[in-house]
């Protein structure tokens, strides 16, 4: 975390914005039939994962707390008010609900603004890269995110690099000891928060690990 913090609370709050607005502009362009396409994350469609990024903005910190009581954990709670949300609002809905909040302070419990970006960016690329629309997040998003990599935080999200070093072939970036995982900065990123790629992203004798059957 301490390599971010070259960058400023403006300067993440600034590449969020612009995140927003440009996932904004993918949601907006896809295909009715593109909306019910799985994502990267597991068991839920593309408008599931667009409901879920607004949902920060758009419910306050206390009925959030309700909901994960109600729910019965946090997991189940994101589930289940994405699933609700999606089926509630229309595709144009959760497209504007970025556009309209490009500049809300919204930060998870932890993490502060860094960690609102790679929310905003990893769940973009959970809908992008499954779809094959070929979205490159800029690479200065990419910096700011994957100097951010801790063992804690991709313990969170359930990422299992044990044994792996990542090695970026577009950045001069890489994390982690022992067998070499090379891929793009921003596959890479996927991984780090738990996400498994579609085939051929990777590369390395322990790709599979991290590639989708």
């Amino acid at each position: 975390m301490a390599n971010a913090m070259r960058w400023s609370t403006a300067d993440v709050r600034a590449a969020a914005a612009a995140e927003r607005r440009e996932l904004a502009d993918v949601l907006d362009g896809l295909a009715s039939s593109q909306w019910d396409m799985p994502s990267l994350c597991a068991g839920w469609r593309v408008r599931e994962v667009a409901a879920h990024m607004s949902m920060g903005f758009r419910q306050s910190l206390p009925r959030t707390l309700w909901e994960v009581v109600k729910a019965g954990g946090l997991h189940r709670m994101t589930t289940r008010c994405a699933r609700r949300d999606a089926a509630v609002h229309s595709t144009a809905e959760l497209a504007a609900f970025l556009r309209e909040n490009e500049d809300h302070p919204w930060t998870p419990p932890v993490g502060g603004y860094v960690s609102a970006l790679g929310h905003d960016v990893v769940h973009g690329l959970d809908i992008t890269v499954p779809l094959g629309l070929g979205r490159q997040v800029p690479e200065e998003r990419l910096r700011i995110l994957l100097a951010a990599t801790t063992p804690k935080g991709t313990k969170f999200f359930g990422a299992d690099l044990e044994g792996v070093e990542l090695h970026a072939t577009d950045l001069d970036w890489s994390y982690g000891t022992g067998s070499r995982l090379s891929g793009t900065a921003q596959d890479l990123l996927l991984v780090t928060f738990g996400r498994k790629l579609p085939p051929g992203r990777l590369e390395g004798e322990r790709s599979g690990r991290f590639t989708l059957v």
